[in-house]
């Protein structure tokens, strides 16, 4: 059987205290009853009751200063308090409902009104109780989930500072042994016969180089991106001379294709991004758009203004990507298919395109065209031209090539700048 709810009365009248202690305890409550709040408080100090019935009127402390004095009491502040008085003027209830009553019923009263308060507010005191333990479990909960899930992003962390520690060390590992090999592959090139067969292996050999220096660069840029990409600056930058020097670095990809990429006429358009990884996007951007167009074709660029973005499209005419591989253009992982004209793989052009943008709040995405078929390649970059109208326009974007040009020494890749 559950045990009793516990209810203290406090009264003056003995014949009060005798009325409601035997209603109550027909009801199946516990009832006590004090005649001096001194006596009752004492006693809830020892037994804390379920809820208190308190009288106003009473010899050395009414039932305002009890209620007060419980309420400063720690084990007994939420215990809910109602006051039985005969004084039923505004003032008394207010005075009540401050000193920490959670109601006033007045004297005579009705037994049932008096069950259905107490019985009302037992309630809600429970489920108080109930909505602050579970608070406290959600608290606890909370914590411990948080000291987990700063346990995961610190191991997180570690794994991707090992993991672009390891890149940049098969980089330079693999960069020391391939300039020999490179070296070494091109002083035997340059030995073979100046025929047709020599032409298709000294073109092959240099597609290859550029292929695995291009992954090396790649691969180490993708993990700097993902473990320090909040160290990377930005600012204003010209956004067509950007392009340009994309263009440039792109247009002996191009040309091995037999694939045109026009110049743009120079503006005054700036957009938000870190210069040099922005040409460097640009450039994989239009060497993917160049593994979609067919020989003898022209890319065809545009730029214009949408809300506070620059926009540019690169649009191709020749091959259309299959559905399946459309929805997965920029994932690091589908850089194997073979999916462009001539039947090779994307690389990590695209992907490493897709994370710079991201850098500097921008985005790429790529769709079919109808009609003539083709791809396009649609990039939205931050306009800062605004910002600068007025007054002279001082945009540092150094005067080195990306990438950077290839030192004279055979099979040596090296920076400028």
């Amino acid at each position: 059987m559950p045990t009793p709810r516990y209810i203290m009365i406090v009264d003056d009248n003995p014949a009060n205290l005798k009325l409601l202690e035997d209603m109550l305890l027909q009801q199946g409550y516990e009832a006590r009853s004090f005649l001096l709040g001194s006596m009752a408080m004492a006693a809830a100090i020892k037994h804390p009751p379920c809820l208190f019935l308190l009288d106003i009127n009473m010899p050395e402390m009414n039932g305002y200063d009890l209620c007060e004095r419980l309420k400063s009491i720690y084990q007994l502040s939420e215990i809910p308090v109602i006051f039985l008085s005969a004084s039923s003027g505004i003032e008394d209830k207010i005075k009540a409902f401050r000193s920490g009553a959670v109601d006033y019923i007045s004297k005579p009263f009705q037994f049932e009104e008096v069950h259905a308060r107490v019985e009302a507010h037992l309630k809600l005191h429970d489920l108080q109780r109930a909505l602050q333990r579970q608070n406290e479990q959600l608290e606890t909960a909370v914590a411990v989930r948080t000291i987990e899930l700063s346990r995961a992003i610190e191991q997180l962390r570690v794994l991707d500072r090992s993991k672009s520690d390891f890149l940049s060390l098969i980089s330079h590992e693999f960069r020391t042994p391939l300039n020999g090999l490179l070296g070494a592959g091109e002083i035997l090139i340059e030995e073979l016969p100046p025929t047709g067969v020599a032409a298709g292996i000294r073109g092959l050999y240099e597609r290859s180089r550029r292929r695995i220096l291009s992954i090396l660069d790649d691969a180490v840029l993708l993990a700097e991106i993902d473990v320090s990409g909040n160290s990377f600056k930005s600012g204003p930058v010209l956004l067509t001379l950007a392009l340009n020097r994309a263009i440039e670095s792109a247009s002996e990809f191009a040309k091995d294709r037999s694939v045109t990429i026009p110049p743009l006429a120079p503006d005054r358009s700036l957009v938000i991004a870190d210069q040099n990884l922005l040409v460097r996007a640009l450039r994989g951007i239009l060497e993917t758009a160049v593994k979609f167009a067919q020989r003898g074709s022209s890319l065809q660029l545009s730029l214009d203004l949408v809300g506070d973005s620059r926009r540019v499209i690169v649009e191709t005419h020749g091959l259309e990507i299959a559905g399946p591989a459309l929805s997965k253009f920029f994932e690091i992982f589908a850089i194997g298919e073979a999916i462009t004209v001539d039947g090779g793989d994307l690389g990590l052009a695209a992907p490493v395109a897709y994370r710079i943008m991201s850098l500097f709040g921008g985005s790429v995405s790529v769709a079919n065209r109808d009609h003539p078929p083709g791809v396009r390649l649609t990039i939205m970059l931050k306009d800062a031209t605004s910002q600068h109208l007025e007054g002279t326009v001082h945009v540092n974007l150094r005067s080195d090539r990306w990438p950077p040009e290839r030192s004279k020494r055979r099979g040596t890749n090296t920076r400028q700048g």
